[in-house]
């Protein structure tokens, strides 16, 4: 059976705007473009705004990778005042007189740098039990969560816009969260605080520099916007292979591939740029453990598309 939908094989990266769920931004770039498959790489919450990477197609496959990869974030925290999702869009449960002073405050970020453990927020989407943390605090419970290593790359201080406010950027490893980093940095302040701005700034190599907004993506060609499948896979290891080897590989037959890298966890072989599959080389042998589908495109007429639906 033919799938419905175009075979589109890339990624868009998204600047997410505030309000919008990541789940309805993947419905927003369904409606558009009619992929296949689609998916994202790393969710948002609605407050968030910021890169959201979609994956099209084949490149579903590179979403892990894309997740592992390193996060930059610039957030406002409000000083003073404690809510229980630890946002803005939470209710608050404390207040505290204390405000920090500007060079308190640099003072202390040095000390957030560096690997160390994290307790996940009561109001995230982790699942316990097979229930999500947030339904389970929403209906009165409190979930138990375990404490998770995380690593702080880099923190700074951007500006104090007043005495109650301070806004900073972070870079960091996958599953931090960032209200719970704003919540420790207050604590260890001697106060206390939630966030009332955030915005993914950086996924991997995906930037503001490379996102899109929606209205934008709605008035330009796919060709334009659309990266290659291989556009998160900086850190992987890249091997080039002919095209006789590459119909081997999809027949998921393992071969050696003389001069390469050896003994890699995980590389992907490539023939002219067209991602063949992730595997492991080991002893100069690559074991191939995903198979990609050739990529052959279809590129849909946005504004078409546009006029079938509805969407202006």
């Amino acid at each position: 059976m033919k799938k419905r939908g175009h075979p589109i094989h890339g990624w868009i990266f998204l600047d997410k705007p505030m309000g919008m769920t990541s789940a309805q931004a993947v419905a927003a770039i369904k409606r558009l473009y009619h992929p296949q498959k689609i998916g994202h790489a790393g969710p948002l919450d609605p407050l968030a705004t910021g890169v959201l990477p979609l994956a099209l197609g084949e490149a579903t496959k590179t979403v892990p990778y894309c997740m592992d990869a390193d996060k930059e974030y610039e957030f406002t925290v409000r000083w003073g005042e404690a809510t229980d999702t630890l946002d803005r869009e939470g209710v608050i449960t404390a207040t505290h007189p204390h405000r920090p002073a500007l060079q308190d405050i640099q003072n202390i970020l040095p000390s957030f740098l560096g690997i160390q453990a994290q307790l996940p927020p009561v109001y995230s989407a982790l699942k316990v039990n097979g229930k999500r943390a947030c339904d389970l605090a929403r209906s009165g419970e409190t979930p138990i969560l375990q404490a998770r290593q995380i690593t702080i790359h880099a923190i700074s201080l951007i500006t104090a816009e007043d005495i109650d406010h301070a806004s900073f950027r972070a870079t960091c490893s996958k599953g931090t969260y960032v209200r719970v980093l704003a919540q420790d940095i207050a604590l260890r302040l001697g106060t206390i605080a939630h966030i009332v701005r955030l915005r993914r700034t950086r996924v991997g190599r995906a930037d503001l520099m490379s996102a899109y907004s929606l209205e934008t993506l709605a008035s330009t060609p796919l060709t334009a916007v659309l990266q290659p499948v291989s556009a998160v896979l900086d850190d992987i290891p890249a091997i080039a292979i002919t095209q006789e080897q590459s119909t081997a590989v999809r027949m998921g037959k393992s071969m050696v591939l003389a001069g390469a890298v050896d003994n890699q966890p995980v590389v992907y072989v490539h023939q002219d740029n067209d991602l063949v599959a992730f595997g492991a080389l080991t002893a100069g042998v690559f074991q191939p453990q995903r198979v990609l589908i050739p990529q052959q495109q279809e590129y849909p007429d946005v504004d078409d598309h546009n006029r079938q639906s509805g969407n202006c």
